[in-house]
């Protein structure tokens, strides 16, 4: 048995118009990691989970699934393999439930284990009192939750997601990113792709980078981070501000008399900086990071590939 949850050797997609949608992508991702799968639309994530999971046939290279060769052994593969799609693709006019039920079948599990999935499932993703209602019937976030139960029925040890918390609001997403968090600590591996990259940043210990079908970067998400040189803040202040004396290693640009957004090294202390605010007579009410590291990062990379 290999000792990777998946291991991906220079894959290869060429379409018939000569587009060259995987060029060598390797990557390998070991049991139980949760690895956020990053790149612009274009870039191949799409063609790379399409290959895995057989729905697109690959030009070169292989992938094995727990030991399991994609090519030799693709029931076996698939076995492993829960997969949730960016489109809804269930009966809309089917309960929900019976939705769950008969995705089971297909694995061959009795109806009677399978409602008992359904109830744990439908349960822990907030959809029980849903069970009987048509599928057409949900929300947009209520759907995709059920996609996610219905990819959850045949235990598999793999869960891909493709842009699971697209369209959702607020509320269900974080809903969803706690109960991915439980699955993942349950030994489930996931590979997330999205473009919320405060997601990949809440959720996933791993990330892979993809650009023009070449995996870029593959490490862990700290080691990651820690490579950004500057880190931006916003600032409240207790009182509004109207001049601020310069200070060495920090760039300050007041946002208005309240607010304050400041640049500074990623090694410069934070107390250090409210240190001198305060020798200025500036009290600081609330600090937050401006927008999303990992975003700063993955922008910088592909700039630095393409150059």
């Amino acid at each position: 048995m290999s000792t990777y949850a998946l291991e991906i050797d220079k894959l290869c997609k060429t379409y018939g118009n000569g587009f060259r949608a995987l060029e060598d992508a390797s990557l390998k991702i070991r049991p139980g990691e949760f690895l956020a799968l990053l790149g612009p639309n274009g870039a191949g994530k799409s063609t790379l989970i399409g290959i895995i999971c057989s729905l697109i046939t690959k030009t070169s290279g292989h992938f094995q699934v727990f030991g399991h060769n994609g090519d030799t052994e693709p029931a076996q593969v698939k076995k492993y393999l829960g997969v949730v799609p960016q489109e809804f693709n269930f009966n809309v006019f089917e309960p929900v439930i019976e939705i769950l039920v008969n995705q089971a079948g297909y694995y061959g599990i009795d109806r009677k284990v399978a409602f008992a999935r359904a109830q744990v499932l439908l349960k822990q993703l907030k959809l029980w009192d849903k069970r009987r209602n048509m599928a057409r019937q949900l929300s947009g976030g209520m759907k995709r939750r059920l996609m996610i139960a219905r990819a959850l029925m045949h235990e598999p040890k793999i869960l891909i997601l493709d842009e699971p918390t697209a369209g959702v609001d607020i509320e269900i997403r974080r809903d969803m990113w706690d109960f991915m968090t439980q699955l993942n600590h349950q030994g489930t591996t996931i590979i997330l792709t999205t473009h919320y990259l405060e997601e990949a940043e809440q959720l996933c210990d791993q990330v892979a980078i993809i650009d023009q079908g070449r995996i870029i970067r593959n490490l862990p998400m700290q080691t990651l981070l820690k490579q950004i040189d500057t880190q931006c803040l916003i600032l409240d202040l207790q009182h509004p501000v109207e001049h601020i004396d310069e200070i060495d290693g920090v760039r300050i640009c007041p946002s208005d008399a309240l607010t304050l957004e400041v640049s500074i090294g990623k090694n410069y202390s934070i107390n250090r900086l409210f240190a001198q605010l305060s020798a200025q007579h500036i009290e600081v009410l609330a600090v937050r990071n401006k927008g999303n590291r990992l975003e700063q990062l993955f922008m910088e990379m592909v700039a630095e590939e393409a150059a």
